[in-house]
C-alpha cells in the first residue's frame, strides 16, 4: 500500500516535470504552483488537535487544514459525504465509529506507524490497518463529589440498588460520541446486547438521568442534581483538574476507548502520502509531546499508547485500573441501531 502510493506521488511529478519543460521554460513560481501538493484536511474533535497540526506543519511544510467539530456531527458530516468526501483524515475518539467506516470502504487500509507500542496500544490495532490509534483514555469512568459521596459504588449492578435511585447521570450516546464505546462497552461484559439493553433498562427504572453532553453532565454533579457521572476518564479527569475536590473512580470493567486516525480511502494519492505521514507524526516523540502539551484540562489527560511516553500528572498508571478491550467490528455496525433504541427507550 505505502509502495503504491509513494509509486503514484512520483509518477504525478514526473508528468509535471515533463509538461513544464514541453511548454519551454515558465517561472518558477507557476512551475511550484503545478508541483505543489493538495492541502491535508483534517477532521477533528480532538482538543489539541490545532497544536499538533502546527507542530506537524512546522516539522513537515505540509499544509494542513483543520476542521473541528465534536465527535458526533463530524461523524455525521463524513456520513452525509459518503459520496463525495472532502476530508483527507478523521481523528475522533472511538473504535466503533471507524470499524463501521471500515466496513463501508471509507478508509484506506494497510498503514500503520512503526512505533514500540504498549500492551494496551497493541489490543486497539486493527487487524487490517484501516485506522491508527494515537492514545487512549478510557470509557465509563465514575465522577463524584467524596464530601457528597464518600462511600461511592464499587461495580456495575450496584447502580440498580436503591441506595443510588436517581443519582446517576450520563450523557446521550447518540448526541456524545466518545459515550457510545461506553455503553457497547457495558452490554459486551454483560454478556450480548440483549442482556446490555436488560441493565440500562433497570438503571432507567431506578432514575438515570441522561444528558445532552459531558457538559450537561458536569452541571448536574456539580449543582447536586446526580452524586455520579459516568463519563470518559479524560471528561473525569479534565474535571478534577478545574475542581481538585472531585474525584474518579473506576469500576471493574471500564472499556478501553482510543483516539484514532482514518485516512479517506478515495482521497488522492497525495493526500493519502500526507495523511500517512501525519499519523505517523502523531505517534513520534513531537507529536506526542504535542498532544500531551495542547489541551492540559482536557483531552492531553490521555494514556500514550507508545513506550517511553508518560501521560500528564493526574492520570494513573493504566496498569491500575480494570479494564477490557471491546470489538469494535463486533460492535461498530450496531452503534445507530443501538442508540436509537436508547434514545426511544432510556432518554424518553
Amino acid at each position: 500500500m505505502k509502495t503504491r502510493i509513494r509509486s503514484a506521488v512520483l509518477a504525478l511529478a514526473a508528468a509535471t516535470a515533463v509538461l513544464a519543460t514541453a511548454a519551454g521554460c515558465g517561472s518558477s513560481s507557476s512551475t511550484a504552483a503545478s508541483t505543489a501538493a493538495p492541502p491535508l484536511v483534517v477532521y477533528s474533535a480532538q482538543g489539541y488537535a490545532q497544536t499538533v497540526i502546527d507542530a506537524f506543519q512546522k516539522a513537515t511544510g505540509i499544509q494542513t487544514k483543520l476542521v473541528k467539530d465534536s465527535t458526533g456531527p463530524l461523524l455525521a458530516k463524513v456520513a452525509a459525504e459518503k459520496s463525495n468526501p472532502q476530508w483527507g483524515l478523521l481523528w475522533a475518539d472511538g473504535a466503533e465509529a471507524f470499524a463501521a467506516l471500515d466496513g463501508q470502504g471509507q478508509l484506506l487500509k494497510g498503514y500503520a506507524p512503526d512505533v514500540p507500542l504498549t500492551a494496551a496500544g497493541q489490543s486497539v490495532f486493527p487487524q487490517d490497518r484501516s485506522y491508527v490509534p494515537t492514545g487512549i483514555t478510557l470509557a465509563g469512568a465514575v465522577l463524584y463529589d467524596p464530601a457528597k459521596t464518600p462511600n461511592p459504588p464499587t461495580s456495575w449492578q450496584e447502580l440498580l440498588s436503591p441506595a443510588w435511585r436517581g443519582k446517576v447521570g450520563m450523557p446521550n450516546p447518540s448526541i456524545s460520541g466518545p459515550t457510545y464505546p461506553f455503553v457497547a462497552g457495558m452490554m459486551s461484559q454483560l454478556g450480548g446486547e440483549d442482556q446490555g439493553k436488560a441493565y440500562f433498562s433497570q438503571l432507567k427504572a431506578n432514575g438515570l438521568q441522561v444528558f445532552d453532553a459531558n457538559p450537561d453532565s458536569l452541571h448536574a454533579l456539580t449543582t447536586g442534581a446526580i452524586q455520579l457521572d459516568l463519563a470518559q476518564s479524560s471528561t473525569a479527569f479534565a474535571a478534577v483538574v478545574k475542581n481538585p475536590g472531585l474525584k474518579v473512580a473506576f469500576l471493574n470493567k471500564v472499556s478501553l476507548l482510543p483516539s484514532n486516525i482514518g485516512i479517506d480511502a478515495k482521497a488522492p494519492a497525495a493526500v493519502q502520502d500526507e495523511a500517512e505521514k501525519f499519523a505517523a507524526f502523531t505517534l513520534s516523540p513531537a507529536g506526542q509531546q504535542a498532544m500531551l502539551a495542547g489541551n492540559p484540562s482536557g483531552d492531553s489527560l490521555y494514556w500514550p499508547l507508545v513506550n517511553g511516553v508518560s501521560p500528564r500528572q493526574g492520570v494513573p498508571p493504566l496498569d491500575t485500573v480494570a479494564y477490557q478491550t471491546v470489538d469494535p467490528y463486533v460492535w461498530g455496525p450496531r452503534e445507530s441501531e443501538i442508540n436509537s433504541w436508547f434514545t426511544q427507550n432510556i432518554v424518553k
